[in-house]
């Protein structure tokens, strides 16, 4: 069996999904490649993609006005956003597709989903099954716009929000967004703390997501000032410049600062709760480790939706300008019964297993 997974670079969690099943499917023996579809038709263009969505996710209200118009439109296949982009860019996709023949067709990113579903429409190049991951705990503009055989959906919370978009529901697979194994593996804070160097007591981690995003500087200085023991571990990304301005800071409370780290699962296991933005894989593996979610900010689009599926369903804490990093971080410590609670909320909605869910209906254990 040959499965072909395809992504574009928008974002770190698109790819991350796909490497995580992939990872599942190489370990039963599955042939798997990973494409990144704008680097392999042009790098270029793949770095002019990742370039201009972090500038306009950056922007704020533009990006959220464009995300909001996109999610109210129409479905309409005589102007299909993929049509355009199809005029310039599969004959170099459709003749590996053609010369690869995979078995199965994974697209953790709409537009790839897009590009599929035109080739199968106007070509005999697709002939396996065909998947889509939705990303995050929305249903994305313009997968109403595919035509594939089953759709991985976040949880089975969102299969109403699905249905309303005109998809067919027998396609709904609500396995979740595809995390690596380890973040399903129970380990105790005490022990968790003590691999890592840490003293035992309540721990609060800050990510700022791959590139290190967010104001983490900032929020050490708010939370170093609060009347509380607990010790801070903070994860900057490949944001060296944010690493090096928090190693200068003088704080009170302990500060382990990290870069890019390979140990994140054992980070949450060692945290009583996570402050970051709500992307839709750090949220899926926050949640498989039982963490409470606070939110200092969000990228606009669809990890607002993300923050609304969370507080809607009491996972997260939002700060505000009224309502304060510290305050949240306060109010959460000070009160044990949330702290319980939220472990076993999270885990409830949490999907561990969701690669592992759908390395077994790929290789036809589940239909």
């Amino acid at each position: 069996m040959r499965v072909l997974f395809l992504s574009l670079p928008t974002g770190h969690g698109h790819n991350m999904c796909a490497k995580a099943a992939i990872a599942c499917l190489e370990e039963k023996g599955v042939e798997c490649r990973f494409m990144d579809i704008a680097e392999f038709i042009n790098p270029v263009y793949s770095k002019a993609i990742s370039r201009g969505f972090l500038l306009s996710a950056r922007t704020g209200i533009l990006y959220d006005s464009i995300y909001r118009f996109m999610e109210l439109k129409e479905p309409s296949p005589k102007i299909s956003t993929v049509r355009l982009v199809n005029a310039l860019l599969p004959l170099k996709l459709k003749k590996f597709l053609k010369e690869h023949s995979p078995d199965v067709i994974v697209c953790s990113h709409v537009f790839a989903g897009q590009m599929i579903t035109e080739l199968k429409n106007t070509s005999k190049v697709v002939t396996g099954k065909t998947y889509g991951i939705i990303t995050d705990f929305t249903v994305h503009p313009y997968w109403e716009d595919t035509e594939l055989d089953y759709y991985i959906l976040p949880h089975e919370l969102l299969s109403n929000q699905f249905v309303k978009k005109g998809l067919d529901k027998e396609k709904i697979l609500p396995f979740g967004i595809p995390i690596y194994d380890k973040f399903s593996k129970s380990v105790s804070k005490l022990k968790a703390r003590s691999a890592i160097g840490l003293e035992n007591k309540p721990t609060i981690l800050i990510m700022g997501g791959s590139m290190g995003f967010g104001k983490t500087d900032k929020m050490l200085i708010e939370l170093d000032r609060l009347d509380i023991d607990f010790q801070i571990i903070t994860v900057c990304g490949n944001n060296s410049r944010l690493k090096k301005k928090i190693d200068k800071l003088e704080t009170a409370k302990t500060v382990y600062n990290y870069g890019f780290v390979d140990n994140v699962d054992l980070l949450m296991s060692a945290s009583d709760c996570i402050v970051t933005k709500p992307g839709g894989l750090t949220t899926s593996e926050a949640l498989a480790k039982g963490l409470f979610i606070i939110m200092p900010t969000t990228f606009p689009g669809q990890e607002e939706r993300n923050s609304e599926f969370l507080l809607s369903n009491g996972l997260a804490m939002r700060a505000s300008k009224t309502f304060p990093l510290e305050e949240c971080v306060y109010e959460f410590l000070h009160n044990r019964e949330r702290q319980l609670c939220s472990a076993s909320l999270a885990k409830s909605i949490a999907k561990p297993n969701a690669a592992m869910d759908l390395c077994e209906h790929i290789l036809g254990f589940k239909i």
